[in-house]
């Protein structure tokens, strides 16, 4: 049998068998992702090799996030939260990277990984979150707000962060300007595309559109994506960038509901390809041989993010049973961490070894994030008597 269609069928079925017991378990599917990637990984069971071919491939798989969060993305709706997501996610965001700036220079690394860890600690999983406050009705109300809008500021944080963790792997000497050089690219790519796009865009759809053939319709939907995502990586940029610009300038025409259903299969899929080829890098014999770090990686940053945001949710006028609410959804890390970690691993910024233990708290954490967020309730109505929900 060809080598790749056994590769491919290898992944296909441990994928479909485990998703279906996370359905089961009720548990997120990208969680089942992660465990098929470690049981076929070279770790485990060896029965895929992690080869370059693959990671190509589940690059795409970022490229499609990244595509959904643009095409989610709502201008009105951002300025509607603007002091919630300019304030409240802004503050969480920003303390908990200080707090990484500031812990791995004193365990022994350098400000870099500190930079590019505490950004990554910082981000929550807006799938997890998004599906258990919408299964739980409770999106409309004070924390569901909150929690939404910290999640919008982190999408955005996440693309100031893909343009400069690549030039953070640049010489300490040309580090400055690498870093003067992207964010001026980025702030271009804004502009000319945000800018100068939406008409054209527009009109271009409104073409393909008339011709009244879903065929042609997906086929322009990907050329936008990989065209603009191919584009952004040609100046220095990654590719998530393009695909996440592509989303807003999609979702500005008139076919943005469409082109979210279209793209959906595909987005899915290959996304599913990314967590699985995060999954195949954990070798769990360093894992375990490390257990007491992954433990304190795993505590210490949940911890830190549930009294961070529970304080910050006080400081701007939200009651206490409101801000734990909001504390126990955000405390869990996230996909779009493990995309900051994928990256900074693929430009030699993060240590193989230390990359290891903070994927592994990391999935912990996504792991256990369903079962404290519905255990936290009890906890909350205990501490909070008079809280307004538990009244109603």
């Amino acid at each position: 049998m060809n080598a790749t269609l056994a590769t491919i069928l290898v992944l296909l079925g441990a994928s479909v068998v485990v998703v279906v017991v996370a359905r089961l378990a009720r548990l997120p599917p990208i969680l089942g992702y992660l465990v098929a990637g470690v049981l076929v990984g070279p770790h485990v069971l060896g029965w895929v090799e992690d080869s370059a071919s693959i990671r190509h491939l589940a690059d795409f798989g970022i490229v499609f996030l990244m595509f959904s969060l643009g095409l989610e993305f709502s201008l009105p709706q951002l300025v509607s939260m603007r002091r919630a997501v300019f304030g409240l996610g802004l503050a969480q965001v920003a303390i908990t990277t200080l707090a990484g700036l500031i812990a791995l220079p004193l365990a022994g690394f350098g400000w870099r990984e500190g930079l590019v860890l505490g950004g990554a600690l910082a981000m929550s999983s807006t799938a997890i979150v998004s599906k258990m406050l919408t299964e739980r009705m409770e999106l409309a109300t004070p924390h569901g707000r909150d929690v939404i809008a910290i999640l919008l500021f982190q999408d955005l944080a996440v693309v100031a962060f893909l343009i400069v963790i690549p030039a953070l792997a640049r010489e300490a000497m040309s580090l400055p300007a690498a870093l003067g050089l992207a964010a001026f690219k980025g702030a271009v790519a804004l502009l000319l595309i945000l800018r100068f796009g939406q008409k054209p865009m527009r009109a271009w759809f409104h073409l393909v559109g008339r011709q009244r053939s879903s065929e042609l319709f997906m086929l322009n939907v990907l050329l936008v994506t990989l065209g603009l995502a191919t584009l952004t990586e040609a100046v220095g940029l990654s590719l998530a960038l393009g695909a996440f610009l592509a989303g807003m300038l999609i979702a500005e025409t008139e076919y943005r509901m469409q082109v979210e259903e279209d793209i959906k299969p595909f987005r899915d899929v290959l996304l599913g390809l990314f967590f699985v080829t995060v999954g195949m890098g954990l070798d769990l014999e360093l894992v375990l041989a490390q257990w007491p770090f992954v433990l304190l990686l795993l505590g210490v940053p949940v911890a830190f993010k549930l009294a961070l945001i529970v304080a910050l949710a006080r400081v701007f006028g939200a009651p206490l049973s409101s801000a734990m609410r909001t504390g126990f959804y955000l405390a869990q890390a996230g996909e779009l961490a493990l995309v900051m970690l994928a990256l900074g691993t693929e430009v030699k910024l993060l240590p193989p070894a230390l990359v290891q233990v903070v994927l592994a708290s990391m999935v912990l954490s996504m792991l256990a994030a369903p079962l404290v967020i519905h255990f936290a309730e009890p906890i909350v109505r205990k501490l909070t008597a008079n809280d307004w929900l538990a009244r109603a």
